[in-house]
């Protein structure tokens, strides 16, 4: 199959994404510019329709030959997309009356990715994230968003203090997941526009986040342990804000 002129790659840069969620959401995305995509005749055939639509240059090969192409252990499923990285957003462009998830150095592609997933099912209008210590957005974290990568946004900033001072300018009320927080998240007052922020797998919050933020909340938990990891933190904050926060 001829690729599309107008899905050619820009500067040699590509992310590669695999198993057969990401790769079908990244083929049916407008926004993602493809490349090429590596299946085997199972996979090319169950996603013809996809291949068809985009014109994106296909290779029918092994799963050992996919394999070759991964890291080891990787379950590709039978599929693997060379694309280039999405764009990201500037926070100037988050819309007036919208609700982000803000992550401070949360390093996890698994948390990450899962993080995405959740942030596309309760349709966060943006991802907050800082150009270091985070995870590359393709691989593993696009498997683990089991598509979401695709429908949400990403901001990726140098310097999340000024970032969130921005979202404050912007009208944003930022609200910090904290274990230790003395208010609990489901009584807290919210409206939107709203930012979710929360901290690192290991340490939380770091301090600078913590000051930028206009208020910190806990999850009620009743059981013995009271922290959970930050994106089983993330689900649960987001189905109680989407529920509370205003339009």
């Amino acid at each position: 199959m001829k690729r599309n002129k107008t899905e050619r790659p820009r500067g040699g840069e590509t992310s590669r994404l695999y198993g057969f969620h990401a790769v079908s959401a990244a083929l049916a995305a407008p926004r993602r510019r493809l490349v090429r995509l590596y299946a085997t005749p199972a996979a090319a055939e169950r996603l013809g329709t996809e291949i068809a639509r985009r014109g994106v240059e296909t290779r029918i090969v092994t799963g050992e030959e996919i394999a070759a192409r991964l890291p080891r252990d990787a379950v590709h499923q039978g599929v693997l997309l060379e694309a280039e990285p999405l764009e990201p957003i500037e926070v100037s462009e988050l819309p007036e009356k919208g609700l982000v998830v803000v992550l401070d150095q949360v390093t996890d592609p698994h948390n990450v990715g899962a993080i995405l997933r959740t942030c596309a099912a309760f349709a966060v209008d943006a991802v907050v994230t800082t150009e270091r210590h985070s995870p590359e957005f393709s691989g593993l974290l696009a498997k683990a968003a089991s598509g979401g990568l695709e429908h949400v946004p990403i901001s990726t900033v140098t310097n999340l203090a000024r970032a969130m001072e921005e979202l404050g300018d912007l009208g944003y009320w930022r609200v910090g997941l904290d274990s230790e927080a003395s208010e609990i998240l489901g009584a807290t007052p919210l409206s939107r526009p709203l930012a979710l922020v929360l901290g690192a797998e290991d340490r939380g919050l770091r301090r600078l986040t913590r000051e930028k933020c206009d208020a910190l909340a806990r999850l009620d938990l009743p059981g013995a342990i009271q922290s959970l990891n930050v994106s089983n933190a993330c689900a649960i904050a987001l189905a109680l804000t989407t529920r509370a926060a205003t339009q």
